[in-house]
């Protein structure tokens, strides 16, 4: 009797203890205030939701299923890498389309490695970035870096697919695809494409100019979360300012120039929705801009938007559109391309873009994140050896408050 006594005492003890460890598990896990954080994982207007930094891999993955604060963060952007693909994937059923490990689509896969590393590494960031105020840093340098990225993939679409001479070649065959070549006469007013002044920029100094603005970024957002705090959202809005500018360069010549199809081909009809998807696509930049720097909703209602609604989920959907006008707009110049058009030269046309190759576009690309993982890896030393004697210290705290709720 005794013995059986003892026994189911301790059982009740020991289902006592679980219960405790899953309220305090789940307190943890998405109760947090901003009063029981450090500063560093703070945000403006954001006053519940808080994830301590000392989550283990399991816990930051099952918090994507609960409502933290980045919860939203989380899936605004993982979500959104299935949507991409399905509209992605249907360039190759595009009619005349080549394979898809065509050197034609080069440039495309570039764009899509840009955009998917962009949404992953976001999503990731958001939901991994409780692990400790280390992993905190790393996990959103590789976040900017990533942005970055994703800028010269969106150049190398652009300069092969956009410019108003991509494509053109002077053979029958070119990647899988027919074109012609057709002159106007010697009389003709001359087209805006034929500008020799942009010949040099376009052929040489595009994509290195890209390449260097996408360094410049991510070397200047990486430092807005060791100087510039104060101001840090703005100067992260604004620094990718300048690559959308360099970036669009080919989208801007285009639209101020001629189209380079014969009014009366399929082609052009294709070619026509290109601004109208631009032009979405700035306005979408735009809207994501005014959410990130003005912190709407949240900051005129303070508590009310911590889990669902705050501004940084709403710039998550806005540039999520922006990307996917993107690919419409890409999409349809691949399809003008494709449906072997006669291109409409002045007789003092440049001579046609060179084609896609491994060097010029995933060798880009491979120079660029080397690059970049090197800036990530030199800013996440220095986040180390700041944070990193904070750790232990913050980890004693938190247990001594816990253990004063309790």
């Amino acid at each position: 009797m005794c013995v059986e006594a003892v026994c189911c005492s301790c059982r009740c003890l020991s289902n006592k203890h679980q219960q405790d460890r899953r309220r305090q598990t789940d307190t943890d896990l998405h109760d947090g205030k901003h009063t029981d954080v450090p500063p560093r994982v703070k945000e403006n207007f954001i006053l519940t939701g808080y994830r301590f930094p000392n989550y283990s891999l399991s816990d930051c993955l099952l918090s994507a299923f609960r409502p933290t604060n980045e919860t939203g963060n989380f899936w605004t952007h993982f979500l959104p890498v299935f949507i991409f693909l399905y509209y992605f994937v249907e360039v190759f059923g595009l009619e005349g389309a080549p394979h898809s490990d065509s050197p034609f689509f080069y440039p495309l896969w570039n764009y899509f490695i840009g955009v998917f590393c962009l949404l992953m590494a976001s999503s990731m960031a958001h939901l991994l970035n409780s692990m400790s105020l280390v992993v905190r840093e790393v996990c959103f340098f590789v976040d900017y870096g990533t942005i970055s990225a994703y800028t010269v993939g969106s150049s190398l679409a652009y300069y092969y697919y956009i410019h108003p001479r991509a494509g053109i070649v002077e053979t029958a065959e070119h990647n899988g695809s027919h074109m012609d070549l057709k002159y106007e006469p010697a009389g003709a007013p001359a087209s805006f494409y034929a500008m020799p002044e942009f010949t040099m920029f376009f052929e040489t100094f595009y994509i290195p100019s890209a390449c260097v603005v996408a360094i410049i970024c991510v070397l200047s957002c990486c430092n807005t979360r060791q100087k510039w705090r104060q101001h840090r959202y703005i100067i992260r809005t604004l620094v990718f300012l300048l690559p959308f500018i360099i970036s669009s360069t080919p989208v801007f010549y285009r639209l101020l120039s001629r189209s380079p199809y014969a009014t009366t081909s399929s082609s052009f009809a294709a070619s026509t929705t290109m601004p109208t998807f631009f032009f979405r696509h700035c306005l979408w930049l735009l809207v994501s801009a005014v959410f990130n720097i003005s912190k709407l909703p949240e900051r005129l209602a303070p508590g009310r938007f911590d889990i669902w609604g705050h501004s940084h989920q709403w710039f998550h959907c806005c540039t999520f559109l922006s990307i996917l006008d993107e690919l419409y707009m890409i999409k349809a110049e691949v399809m003008a391309i494709l449906l072997s058009p006669t291109l409409l030269l002045p007789p003092a046309a440049p001579s046609p873009l060179p084609g896609p190759t491994i060097a010029s576009t995933y060798g880009v690309m491979l120079l660029l994140q080397t690059t970049i993982v090197s800036i990530i890896v030199w800013f996440s030393r220095q986040a180390n050896s700041i944070y990193g004697p904070q750790i232990v210290q913050l980890a004693k705290e938190h247990a001594k408050t816990h253990l004063k709720c309790h």
